[in-house]
């Protein structure tokens, strides 16, 4: 099995997208996330995958806390901006207890960093949820290497 066969296998999996956000370095820095999940509900535990290429990586030592932000239907320029796939500067932040998220997100979670993983080409960075809000509508989705929606009813 090549990589390439094992990635066409993993896009069969539908998944929400998020931003992960943090601030380091004097800046708010942020990046897409497909690779998230719920580990614990005591403690509330999350964890995102962080590959070895990224800035987010490059700097796991300085990352103490972070938010996500579940992506809306309507958000997929924002998933692109923080993919790089859009050549676009974003600003349209709010906080959650103390941490920037992309305003207007699904639902936000503000996390503190608990524990770092070495996976593979990859970093799993576990974090423990602070403070949540959730507000109404749907999910972008990410299927089949590309951006999705869920029909409507």
């Amino acid at each position: 099995m090549g990589k390439q066969e094992f990635r066409k296998a993993m896009s069969k999996f539908a998944t929400g997208i998020t931003v992960v956000t943090s601030e380091f370095d004097d800046d708010v820095h942020g990046m897409t996330v497909n690779a998230f999940m719920s580990v614990s509900l005591d403690p509330q535990l999350i964890t995102i995958s962080l590959d070895h290429k990224t800035n987010f990586y490059k700097n796991a030592d300085k990352i103490k806390r972070i938010g996500v932000s579940i992506l809306r239907e309507e958000q997929q320029d924002v998933s692109m901006i923080f993919a790089k796939q859009l050549n676009q500067s974003f600003y349209d932040f709010t906080t959650l207890d103390g941490i920037p998220v992309i305003n207007n997100a699904l639902t936000s979670l503000a996390c503190s960093v608990v524990n770092n993983v070495e996976a593979g080409d990859h970093l799993l960075l576990i974090a423990e949820v602070d403070d949540i809000k959730v507000d109404d509508g749907k999910p972008i989705l990410y299927y089949n290497s590309g951006y999705q929606r869920i029909a409507e009813d």
